[in-house]
């Protein structure tokens, strides 16, 4: 079975998973608004580090020069970092253990601005490789960008890897920062709200943006060595609706492809909720919806973490894994931040309140631009 050994969150709410909990179960955001930020002429809600912190925060944890890393590989080491205080025994320079990072822009920020780093440091791959051989670690790194559902085909391609035996530990990190290219981006689309994000709401009308750094540390257990307080990703589906390149299938397509993979044969009784992608935007959100129904889950509380944290893009599939495996070891399912009545066709079970649970199951949707659908499965403890 492939099991959570370890995780961290870095985020404009906390520099660990449980600080960032801690703020989530508050109902506390950071999201704000930023007028005339990069030069941009409109302005546009997001959830972003101030300014200095991930430097300071590479330096008072003395883990080099800052002048030798981008602040996105900053992020991405701090957030390994973390994760393996609480898993010393893993010896992170070994051939046993592999680096899988998800990212959709990485350096992106590096076209606007060198800031005296080679052009080569734009690559993904090349990002990948700074922070793996930080490390030291000799693997070459594995680098998933399939636009917002990197983060969920980063942890399947983990899952994959570990089962071929040839790693003990897998180390997924999902890491996003925002910049002037990538925020003009989504405002051409006029994809992002003049407001806080409304996920699932009739009122909906965007998505805003975040910055985060999370990090997984999956391990191949025997079933028997596992606990009832661990976390296990049990399964995974990708599916390509191919409708466009930035609208999803009307019909929720691929995604409801990807839910009855994993799914069939499941009892639908134990699964606690549906983590969805709920990024706000009209057709996402409606498209999920219909895509639930579709899979007879339309009884099934669904949440989005979009009015917290925002869409972190190449972070959300790891971030938001954590945060509801936490929220679950705490009988919680989270509520939907900025939702008040639902906007979408079919009768999904969304609120914007906290509620108990005892059930130990999810599933973690994310949908992306291309078309592209990803579906988990999670469980704590043995099957």
């Amino acid at each position: 079975m492939i099991v959570k050994i370890s995780d961290n969150i870095i985020s404009p709410l906390g520099t660990t998973t449980e600080e960032n909990y801690v703020q989530i179960k508050a109902k506390a955001s950071a999201l704000r608004c930023y007028t005339n930020k990069w030069g941009l002429p409109e302005p546009f809600f997001a959830s972003l580090f101030k300014d200095n912190t991930i430097e300071q925060l590479f330096r008072n944890e003395a883990l080099g020069q800052t002048t030798a890393y981008t602040l996105f590989e900053q992020l991405a080491i701090l957030s390994v970092q973390r994760a393996l205080q609480s898993c010393s025994y893993v010896d992170v320079s070994s051939p046993r253990v592999q680096f899988v990072l998800s990212t959709t822009k990485g350096n992106i920020d590096l076209l606007d601005n060198s800031k005296g780093f080679s052009q080569e440091r734009v690559y993904l791959g090349c990002a990948a490789q700074y922070i793996s051989k930080y490390f030291n670690n000799r693997n070459t790194p594995i680098v998933v960008s399939n636009a917002c559902t990197s983060g969920a085909c980063a942890q399947l391609t983990a899952w994959r890897l570990l089962h071929t035996g040839q790693y003990d530990y897998v180390i997924v990190i999902g890491a996003e920062l925002q910049s002037k290219f990538i925020v003009s981006g989504f405002q051409s689309f006029k994809a992002l709200s003049t407001d806080l994000c409304r996920p699932f709401d009739e009122k909906r009308c965007g998505l805003n943006i975040g910055e985060a750094a999370a990090t997984i540390i999956y391990a191949k257990t025997e079933e028997k060595n596992i606990t009832h307080r661990d976390w296990t990703l049990v399964c995974g589906a990708i599916r390509n609706d191919a409708n466009h390149i930035s609208g999803p299938s009307r019909t929720g397509e691929g995604c409801y492809r990807a839910l009855s993979h994993v799914l069939q044969n499941r009892k639908l009784e134990d699964i606690a909720l549906l983590n969805t992608h709920g990024t706000a935007t009209i057709y996402n959100d409606e498209m999920e919806a219909i895509a639930i129904e579709r899979s007879g889950l339309a009884h099934i509380p669904i949440n989005s973490l979009k009015g917290y944290y925002g869409h972190t893009m190449g972070a959300a599939g790891v971030l938001e894994t954590i945060i509801n495996q936490r929220a679950l070891d705490d009988n919680l399912i989270l509520g939907t931040r900025g939702f008040k009545n639902l906007g979408v066709s079919r009768a999904v079970v969304v609120s914007s309140e906290h509620s108990y649970t005892s059930k130990n199951t999810f599933v973690k949707m994310l949908s992306g631009f291309g078309g592209c659908n990803a579906v988990l499965l999670f469980k704590k403890g043995v099957e």
